[in-house]
């Protein structure tokens, strides 16, 4: 019992031992300057660790001849549907999340000007694309003399309203199923006249997606469900979570839908390619 004891007692001094060497442990640390360097708080009850230590699952390789059938899509996402409002969440959106990877320090993602990705965009032609130009009028209010002064405003990741998404449909006889796999993703900014009048839009730049994914794999995504949801970008865009509408597929004369149809029109096309690749998997399987 005396032994038996005196371990007790041991164990005891040596917890409340631990304890206080943790309770001791400093703040501030001191760097090599001298300056303390102070730990921000942790904005959390853990650390997330996640989406970091998270891998991303090769694409199973494929064979030509066994695409037996193929079409190249071209999709619309719009942010203000419900469903795509991740998209736009204010403290981490989905723009800001493509402009840090494209200029991150070490070992940026490539980002590119067309939709076949054969014109690579160096950092200072991002920056003209991030950035836009304007000629303004200043008076001097002493003199009262005019100059022209050219000024730049950053893009304002509220005015990403919608993204393009590139991406090819196939049917692949080896496992004898249908599958769909991104190619591109480029968000679109609106275009306006001198007077300020909306003229149309255009793609800021294209990601290579297959490229991306392990960028987007470390990205997660804000769920109004679950804050502790583990979900990433690459997660969502891999299980198709978002709303999106057809705007063009491979055609000979390489035309929008809107450049040839209007109104209701327009909507029922885009139905109909969507029922088209739907039904020719189930008419595969039904005869």
């Amino acid at each position: 019992m005396n032994a038996i004891g005196k371990l007790l007692g041991l164990a005891v001094v040596l917890v409340f031992f631990a304890g206080s060497v943790v309770a001791q442990v400093p703040r501030n640390i001191m760097t090599e300057s001298g300056e303390p360097l102070v730990q921000p708080p942790l904005d959390d009850i853990v650390e997330p660790t996640t989406t970091i230590s998270k891998r991303v699952i090769p694409y199973e390789s494929l064979r030509e001849a066994d695409i037996f059938w193929k079409k190249r899509i071209w999709r619309i996402i719009d942010i203000r549907e419900k469903m795509n409002l991740p998209f736009g969440y204010p403290e981490r959106p989905f723009i800001n999340i493509l402009i840090d990877a494209a200029k991150a320090d070490e070992n940026p993602m490539r980002v590119f000007q067309d939709e076949k990705f054969q014109m690579q965009l160096d950092t200072n032609e991002l920056n003209n694309v991030l950035f836009d130009q304007d000629t303004i009028e200043i008076t001097d209010p002493e003199t009262y003399e005019t100059r022209l002064e050219v000024i730049r405003n950053d893009i304002n990741p509220a005015d990403i309203k919608r993204y393009r998404v590139k991406e090819i449909w196939f049917f692949d006889k080896e496992s004898s199923s249908m599958q769909v796999r991104i190619l591109g993703i480029a968000p679109v900014v609106p275009v306006r006249a001198d007077n300020g009048d909306l003229i149309g839009e255009r793609a800021m730049f294209w990601i290579y997606y297959p490229e991306a994914r392990h960028y987007l794999a470390r990205e997660r995504v804000f769920s109004p469900y679950n804050d502790a949801s583990p979900m990433t970008w690459e997660d969502l865009l891999e299980m198709r979570y978002f709303s999106s509408y057809i705007f063009k597929e491979s055609n000979v004369k390489d035309l929008r839908l809107q450049d040839e149809y209007t109104g209701r029109e327009l909507l029922m096309q885009a139905e109909r390619i969507k029922a088209e690749i739907f039904n020719f998997e189930h008419d595969l399987w039904s005869y």
